[in-house]
This record gives C-alpha cells, sequence and structure tokens, in this order.
C-alpha cells in the first residue's frame, strides 16, 4: 500500500523520485512551482504519518487534506502535511531567533513521552500528563504550585523531607509526585508562553479554548477526525502512532534549536 500510495501522490502532483535525495529537504514540482521542504515524502511515509482515522469518524473541515480513502479508512494528502509542516518549522525557527518561548502539549500515551523529550531537547516547556485547566488563563495561580513544587525538589535534594517524622515525610512526597507528574514541565516557565504546539487538538480541547481566548498562536498534528479551522498551523497526520508523532515533533523541536542558536 505505501508503494502504491507515493505512486499516486508522483502521478497526481508530477513529483520526482524523493527518496533520491540526501538531504532532508527535497524539490517537488507542483503546477510549475519549485518548492523547499523540510522533510521527504517517503520518511513521512514510511512514519505511517498518511494514516487516518475510520472514514466514520472524520470531520468533513478536514477534507483538504485527505487524498483518498482505502478500506473505510481516510488516507492524508502528504503534499499538505510536507508543505504545512515546512511552513511550521520556518515559523518556530523564526520565532525561536527572535526569544519567543514555547509550550508542548500532548497527554495521550503515544505522545506523552515524546512530548517530553523534544521539548527537554529544544528548550521548550511542556504538559506530557494532564491539561490542568487555568494553567494559561490562570497562570499566576497555577505558578504558585509551580514554586512550591521547586520547593519540594529542593527538600528533597538537601534531605530535608528524610529527617521530617515518617507520616509527614509520606505524606510530603506523595504531593512531590503528584506536583511533577502534572506541572513538572513546567518548572521553568515563567509567563505565559508565545507559541503553543499541541498533539490532537480534539482531546486538548481545554488548552485550544485557553490559547485562543489569549490569542497564543497553536501549531497542531491533528488527525481526519479534528477540526482544522480552530488553529493557527495545521499539520495533518496520524496522531495515534508513535512514529508519525516522533518524526513531527522532532522536526519542529530541531527548527526551534536550529533557531535558538542563530
Amino acid at each position: 500500500m505505501n508503494y502504491l500510495l507515493l505512486n499516486f501522490i508522483r502521478v497526481k502532483f508530477k513529483f520526482f523520485d524523493f527518496h533520491s535525495y540526501k538531504a532532508k529537504s527535497y524539490l517537488a514540482i507542483k503546477n510549475s512551482t519549485f518548492i523547499m521542504t523540510v522533510i521527504t515524502l517517503g520518511e513521512l511515509l514510511d512514519a505511517g504519518v498518511h494514516f487516518g482515522h475510520q472514514s466514520s469518524r472524520w470531520n468533513p473541515k478536514m477534507f483538504p487534506y485527505i487524498y483518498t480513502e482505502q478500506n473505510g479508512i481516510h488516507v492524508i494528502d502528504l503534499v499538505q502535511t510536507a508543505r504545512l509542516l515546512t511552513h511550521a518549522y520556518n515559523y518556530v525557527q523564526t520565532a525561536a531567533k527572535e526569544k519567543k518561548t514555547f509550550l508542548f502539549v500532548g497527554t495521550k500515551r503515544q505522545a506523552s513521552a515524546i512530548i517530553a523529550e523534544e521539548a527537554e531537547k529544544c528548550g521548550a516547556h511542556y504538559v506530557d500528563n494532564r491539561w490542568l485547566g487555568g494553567i494559561l488563563t490562570n497562570w499566576s495561580t497555577v505558578q504558585a504550585r509551580v514554586d512550591y513544587l521547586k520547593e519540594l525538589d529542593k527538600k528533597e535534594e538537601t534531605g530535608e523531607i528524610e529527617r521530617l517524622p515518617k507520616k509527614e515525610a509520606a505524606l510530603l512526597r506523595r504531593e512531590h509526585e503528584k506536583l511533577k507528574h502534572n506541572l513538572g514541565g513546567l518548572r521553568a516557565m515563567n509567563q505565559v508562553p508565545d507559541i503553543v504546539i499541541i498533539v490532537d487538538p480534539k482531546r486538548e480541547s481545554t488548552a485550544i479554548a485557553e490559547c485562543r481566548k489569549l490569542n497564543i498562536p497553536i501549531i497542531a498534528l491533528l488527525d481526519t477526525n479534528c477540526d482544522p479551522n480552530l488553529v493557527d498551523i495545521p499539520i495533518p497526520a496520524n496522531d495515534d502512532a508513535v512514529r508519525s508523532i516522533k518524526l513531527i515533533l522532532s522536526t519542529l523541536a530541531d527548527g526551534i534549536l536550529l533557531g535558538t542558536r542563530s
């Protein structure tokens, strides 16, 4: 199926053989226009980025990003994915040069570990377990809890908790673990972020609502059951496959790193 899909894409959009390019970028021809992208269709294909949801579980607003339907499954148009991922990559690179801050959000099981890994790689903040309502719209209150988390971190490091009575120490450790679980990725965040990167905006609807209320730009990896109109830069992609999530987030993190170092 993979090679069939790639061949369909080649025929429809008159693309060259992208596998022949060793670099991450390639040149594509569509309507006689050259397009430089940060990733090849082959890489997207190999990571399973093209697999959408069942056609019965789709959002009609995703129609422009769907290439076809096969065996009751929507197939995402990888040309659109490559184009929009490149746009997002350039956007975050420029923003990082301007010293803007980023927040990665993804609490679903497939995304959680990747969110933490890629955010830490590029020095971004992240929420990988549970979105607590008000993280952005009520940041001053949440920041107080983050400060308390850092205070408990220090007490744990210095052995202060160890010297407390067993019952009190056990209570503090439980509270410490809970705070680390929910707010550990926000330790270094001193203010509301400039840009938020989200995996699966349908699942992270509360985060989306808070970003929109505060006019924070949203970049989102979204599957065929999501609403692309809720985000500023949609990246149509399989949001259930670990390899797909990893490829998209790693590319964005690389863009942030490059911009930070420029």
